[in-house]
């Protein structure tokens, strides 16, 4: 590489900084939560259930693949570790009888309220070394990045 192909604006370098640290940020935390999550779900399968109880309606596994911005493959083994749990209900689609329709099970809510648990023991320490005033500073900014990036997909 020579120098001119590595050259960045000052503006350029904060906003590789701004994606780094959200990345190590999101790979640190995911570890530190699945080593707390009980009945051995990993954060994706945690992060189907979230997704159901907070009241979504059933979805097809490839709408659910849309939403978390992975493959079909990946989430129909998402769906499928969590079927074989009974976290889900895995059932014909009404009008097209060649997809399914996934949806929470009341044992998916009760594993969702254990997990939740779980990462509360996962991040004990977290929220003792933060003030809930410092880490509400940082939403704003976050959940406008969050918007702008989910608006341009």
């Amino acid at each position: 590489m020579t120098d001119e192909m590595i050259k960045l604006s000052q503006e350029q370098q904060v906003y590789l900084r701004f994606f780094n640290e959200v990345g190590i940020i999101n790979q640190l935390s995911s570890t530190r939560a699945e080593r707390e999550l009980p009945h051995g779900l990993t954060m994706s399968q945690y992060s189907v259930l979230n997704h159901f109880v907070r009241g979504l309606p059933p979805k097809s596994p490839l709408e659910l693949a849309n939403a978390f911005q992975v493959t079909k493959g990946a989430m129909t083994n998402t769906v499928k570790q969590l079927e074989k749990k009974g976290f889900v209900d895995v059932r014909p689609h009404e009008k097209d009888g060649r997809s399914k329709i996934v949806s929470i099970s009341q044992a998916g809510i009760s594993a969702h309220q254990d997990a939740v648990q779980g990462l509360a023991k996962a991040f004990a320490d977290f929220l003792a070394a933060f003030e809930p005033d410092e880490l509400g500073a940082l939403l704003p900014g976050l959940e406008k990045v969050r918007i702008w990036l989910d608006e341009n997909r």
